[in-house]
């Protein structure tokens, strides 16, 4: 999975520590890019969306899927705490039931687009309410010896 995946190098503020960045996944957002999208699917007959990518479309079952990039900016559309830490697998976290944070995760309305499930950082609960702009986000996920594992969030735009 990580093999393929494209790498960044980042060098942290104030810190002389490199780490290289890889996506938690292949074909999920562009990485590294200086404004990252995610990559979804269009179907070229309805016009449904989807992300991750897909092959078929779900709402009319054709097979003319092509690969589009999605907007990098949406409204919240719901959102809640996950109290607890996910099954593994699919779930890959550092933590143990012990060490385990929770955190925000919600809905992001992408316009004319699709709605997204995505972690929600640099944010408190009490803040969030129904349609806050939110933008897409590239976030730490874990680390892996020197390599820092990256996956997508949102966040609410910067005023």
């Amino acid at each position: 999975l990580l093999a393929n995946a494209a790498v960044a190098r980042l060098v942290r503020r104030g810190s002389m520590s490199t780490f290289e960045q890889v996506p938690i996944g292949e074909g999920l957002f562009t990485w590294p890019a200086d404004q990252p999208q995610l990559i979804g699917s269009r179907c070229a007959s309805c016009d449904a969306h989807t992300f991750p990518r897909q092959k078929g479309c779900p709402r009319c079952s054709s097979t003319e899927m092509e690969e589009t990039l999605l907007a990098s900016r949406g409204t919240l559309w719901t959102w809640t705490t996950q109290g607890f830490r996910p099954k593994t697998p699919p779930y890959g976290g550092p933590e143990t039931e012990e060490t385990f944070t929770p955190f925000l995760l919600g809905y992001v309305e992408l316009p004319g687009q699709l709605k997204v499930e995505t972690r929600l950082v640099d944010v408190e609960f009490e803040q969030l309410r129904l349609g806050l702009e939110m933008e897409l986000a590239i976030v730490p996920f874990r680390r892996d010896g020197g390599t820092e594992i990256v996956t997508f969030a949102f966040r609410p735009v910067a005023d």
